[in-house]
């Protein structure tokens, strides 16, 4: 408890403010200064020397603080023994005095913390409600007790010295204590910088503007008190709180000499005829107008300018977080930038030796042949070289988040049983008997995202087949016009119910054990559950441990309206295609791709190549690589579109290891009707084919209409 209610400052605060001699000075000149108006105007107005006694008490440490204390005390008892004061009023007005300072101080230490920051407009308030005005009370109730004991004031008499008491010795402390302290911890606003930028001049000017008023007002009995107020508030506004503090005292001076000395406002008010308070003067019972507006002035002037100076501070600091917010977005930004291109550039590197041992794979796998030993091996090439895709795929899929759900052809069945594939091999592998079940009205041609909806399809029904070794896997299809809802049931392991709540966590591992038997990344239902939703569908699990799982994958998708093809009279020849590629073995590859459909091909080994291929005109489509030197896939798109040939209108496919959605865009930016990632298959290559044909042929009905 003691703690909390210190009364001194603690010994670790920062030295700040005048040294303990000047806060004896300034409370020997506040004496002074109260025993020349009460000896020339028989009225004190306002009885600062306890603002002196209570800011050296506030400021200064125990040791230093106790030193002032006892040299005002002393100094206190002189001046009533120079002014003639009987007993008991010679001892207890410096008992009360210094227990207003005392009790003032506690309270202050107490509501306003250690520091006492007056330039927060709450403490502020608190040091004027809470502390200064209680003390004040306290003293002065003391005083008009002692005063109606000894002197026996009447009830009138009492409320009148009691109020003028009170108004002159709290606007004492309210005007000079803050002040003190503002100017003692001046350095607290140097960082104000709008009120710094204001200059010396424009200073000098206001405090100018500000005598000049007052004296004006002050030197003549007019009614315009508060036109006071204009310039001290411009002051508030502009400068930093102690030049306010100090325009407060400035303003105090003047206009108490001109009530003293019998003008301004206050001499117009209208005094009762009070018999009580005859004896008094009437300058004395005129006094209580005049506290009423240094009261509206300091409690208006002071918090003003604490409020202005907290809100430049808050300015400033905001406007310190946006340039660090700033910053922080473009170094993001630059890691963003940074990582999309290490991805883009891993995606090329990885797909390209990818496609040489997923297409030679496809190739081997359909000689006819090969001996029944070497058969499994080329096929287990091919699902390893599948499978790794797969895994580049689902890495690049979750580091570069999502883009645009592209809406594109797709026929359910082809789509079902290609993502379908891996898995079917897996399940004969095992043992597993693998049931595919389409409903006849799901067999039609949908419009949709064709990757995301089989990289979706693909990791639930694998994962499926995964955990089960025993009954079987069941995938059944059904759409009902508007929504597409796939059931992937099996009779595997189930999932522990503890599981469940992580089940679509990234990397979650049910068991992450050097012992578990089943391998995996972790990210196959996290990134089938992101590809649903951003489709606009679902996914719903059922499971119960021990017996199997089934997972329900519903999302919408629009059926396409088949066109009759008109019939058509060209004689049918053989398909002339021109494969564009630097590397000689993706042209190979692609080539015995093509023979396959018995098309005729040209090869072009770069995009300058490619160009005076094209202007011989009688290519069908044209497969286009987009990384080559000389001249890359995207320029040599663009020379070809604006050929004065036939050929400029041909079906150019891209066929590139760029496999980032923003690759795609480009190519289609530059002209081209399609985009095919490596490694390519037979089944890959030929769909992508088609869909570019028809991209090309909706590009000429566009362009003729």
């Amino acid at each position: 408890m003691a703690g909390r209610w210190r009364l001194f400052r603690h010994d670790a605060g920062r030295e700040a403010g005048p040294p303990p001699v000047v806060y004896v000075l300034l409370f020997a000149i506040c004496l002074l200064l109260g025993q020349w108006s009460a000896g020339a105007f028989q009225a004190v107005i306002v009885w600062p020397a306890n603002g002196v006694m209570l800011a050296a008490l506030l400021q200064l440490h125990k040791r230093q603080a106790i030193a002032v204390l006892l040299a005002c005390v002393l100094l206190n008892l002189g001046s009533n023994v120079l002014r003639g004061d009987g007993m008991p009023f010679l001892w207890t007005n410096v008992v009360l005095n210094l227990g207003q300072v005392l009790v003032a101080g506690m309270l202050a230490r107490r509501l306003g913390g250690a520091a006492l920051d007056m330039r927060r407009p709450r403490r502020l308030f608190a040091f004027a409600l809470a502390a200064a005005a209680p003390a004040v009370a306290l003293s002065t109730t003391a005083a008009v007790g002692l005063g109606t004991w000894l002197r026996d004031y009447t009830p009138v008499m009492a409320a009148f010295v009691w109020q003028h008491m009170f108004g002159m010795e709290v606007l004492g402390l309210l005007i000079v204590t803050p002040t003190l302290l503002l100017l003692a911890r001046a350095h607290r606003f140097s960082l104000d910088r709008a009120a710094s930028t204001a200059g010396v001049t424009e200073a000098a000017g206001l405090f100018l503007l500000l005598a000049a008023v007052t004296a004006w007002v002050f030197s003549q009995p007019s009614a315009m008190a508060f036109a006071v107020l204009p310039p001290l508030m411009l002051i508030a506004f502009r400068l930093s709180p102690p030049w306010t503090a100090l325009a407060l005292i400035m303003v105090t001076v003047i206009s108490g000499v001109g009530t003293l000395t019998g003008h301004g406002p206050m001499m117009l008010a209208a005094v009762a005829d009070v018999p009580e308070l005859a004896g008094l003067s009437l300058r004395m019972r005129q006094m209580g107008g005049y506290y009423v507006f240094l009261l509206v002035t300091v409690l208006t002037a002071l918090p003003l300018s604490t409020l202005m100076s907290q809100r430049r501070r808050l300015v400033e600091r905001l406007q310190a977080r946006n340039v660090v917010a700033i910053e922080a977005q473009a170094r993001a930004e630059r890691s963003d930038a940074a990582k999309s291109r290490f991805l883009a550039l891993m995606s090329h590197e990885m797909r390209t030796p990818l496609n040489g041992i997923a297409g030679y794979a496809d190739l081997l796998a359909r000689r006819s042949d090969l001996s029944p030993e070497v058969l499994p091996q080329v096929e287990a090439i091919g699902r390893s070289g599948e499978a790794m895709l797969m895994l580049v795929e689902d890495v690049l899929e979750f580091s570069r988040g999502g883009e645009e759900i592209a809406n594109e052809r797709l026929t359910l069945t082809e789509l079902l049983q290609e993502a379908a594939a891996p898995a079917r091999l897996n399940a004969e592998a095992k043992g597993l008997p693998f049931v595919l079940a389409i409903a006849p009205d799901s067999s039609g041609a949908f419009s949709g995202d064709r990757r995301r909806l089989r990289q979706a399809l693909h990791h639930v029904i694998s994962n499926a087949v995964k955990f089960t070794d025993r009954g079987e896997v069941r995938v059944a299809a059904a759409h009902d016009g508007a929504v597409l809802s796939v059931v992937v049931s099996d009779t595997g392991s189930g999932i522990d119910p503890a599981f469940m709540p992580r089940l679509f966590d990234a990397f979650a591992q049910s068991d992450d054990s050097l012992r578990r038997e089943h391998m995996g990344a972790g990210v196959g239902l996290p990134l089938a559950l992101a590809q649903m939703r951003r489709m606009g569908g679902r996914i719903d699990v059922l499971s119960t441990p021990g017996q199997g799982s089934t997972f329900t994958l519903t999302v919408p998708l629009q059926p396409v309206v088949e066109q009759e093809d008109a019939p058509s009279n060209d004689v049918e020849r053989a398909m002339r295609v021109l494969i564009v590629d630097d590397h000689p073995v993706n042209r190979e590859m692609m080539r015995l791709m093509l023979a396959a459909a018995d098309c005729e091909t040209v090869e072009a080994n770069d995009g300058l190549e490619a160009v005076a291929r094209a202007r011989e005109g009688g290519f069908d489509l044209i497969l286009m690589d987009v990384r080559m030197p000389h001249l890359d896939g995207l320029g040599a798109t663009e020379r070809i579109r604006a050929l004065a040939s036939p050929v400029a209108a041909a079906p150019i496919l891209a066929v590139t290891a760029d496999a980032m959605p923003e690759d795609a865009a480009r190519c289609r930016n530059a002209g081209m009707d399609g985009h095919l990632a490596k490694p390519i298959t037979h089944v890959r290559l030929y769909a992508a084919i088609d869909q570019a044909m028809q991209a090309a042929a909706n590009r000429i009905e566009r362009a003729a209409a």
